[in-house]
């Protein structure tokens, strides 16, 4: 057998820091023998690189040439993806947790759904953290969980200050190999973060007074370890989320429109469900309005 197999040791990248990675070793790798390291800092094979591939936050790969006093290894293979955000760019993620705030900024329902619009593209399962609940009444924190529930999504109030749902956000990571934080700045990400897993201490950035947005403190994608062996990554913020180009494709990026075209077909395929002739989605739902103007935008010429 070859020496150098024997050797190999599995990971999963959790940083990049220029040309080098952070590789976290897979728990069935750590024994005694590893003298307590569990995480090593990597170079790619060179021809990894001849051969374009690049390497992800995410991925799973295998490392040999360990010299485990300094911590340091060679990243030889790269094992197949389940898939890649592009934005964020991370490989194999399992859930998106959509934060946005409900005060210090407001909620804004249409940014809000962007968000959510940009998160669908990505067939993943999508839930919704309101941070900052303890800013509000909670007759309002809750019906805003009662509005994104109408529209198809599951949602959870917290609160950084005071852990208010913490613990429920917390159990439903679990069993998420890799869950994205995203959401605009300043809406508490990394806040959530830092309350999610106490023993972290990630730098927090202030919200501006006038344009009531956060500073950036988060500069790239790094994953953490929470519960179970699952891993949640703190991405940069961004405030403004993408449509998609396609305008025929925009309808299925809404649950409300989903659940009623499975319940019952339009009767025309290439319906644009705009009240047409046989459009069976209507118009008596809260997103129609936020659905009519940006399909408006994407058949507007540029």
């Amino acid at each position: 057998m070859n020496n150098n197999r024997q050797q190999r040791h599995k990971g999963l990248v959790i940083a990049l820091h220029a040309n080098f990675y952070q590789v976290r070793l897979c728990k069935e790798d750590l024994n005694e023998e590893l003298n307590g390291v569990n995480e090593l800092l990597c170079t790619a094979r060179t021809r990894l690189s001849q051969k374009g591939e690049r390497i992800y936050v995410g991925d799973q790969v295998e490392i040999e040439a360990i010299d485990w006093k300094e911590k340091r290894a060679i990243v030889v293979a790269i094992a197949p993806r389940l898939g890649i955000l592009k934005r964020p760019m991370v490989a194999n993620c399992t859930k998106l947790v959509i934060v946005i705030s409900l005060m210090q900024p407001a909620v804004d329902a249409n940014q809000l759904s962007r968000f959510l619009l940009s998160a669908e593209t990505t067939d993943l399962p999508i839930d919704i953290a309101f941070s900052k609940s303890d800013l509000v009444d909670f007759s309002l924190a809750e019906q805003w969980q009662k509005r994104v529930e109408r529209w198809g999504y599951n949602s959870f109030l917290v609160s950084s200050l005071n852990n208010v749902g913490i613990e429920q956000l917390r159990h439903s990571l679990d069993d998420s190999p890799i869950s994205v934080i995203c959401g605009p700045s300043g809406v508490g990400k990394t806040s959530l973060i830092n309350s999610l897993i106490p023993s972290l201490d990630l730098k927090v950035g202030a919200v501006s007074g006038r344009l009531q947005r956060g500073r950036h403190t988060t500069r790239h994608v790094q994953l953490f370890p929470i519960g179970n062996g699952g891993m949640i990554a703190d991405t940069p913020g961004f405030n403004r989320p993408t449509l998609p180009k396609d305008p025929r494709k925009l309808g299925w990026l809404f649950p409300e429109i989903r659940s009623a075209f499975i319940e019952k077909p339009c009767r025309f395929r290439n319906c644009l469900h705009q009240n047409e002739l046989g459009c069976t989605v209507g118009t008596n739902w809260d997103r129609y309005t936020f659905y009519t103007q940006s399909l408006e935008s994407l058949l507007s010429p540029h």
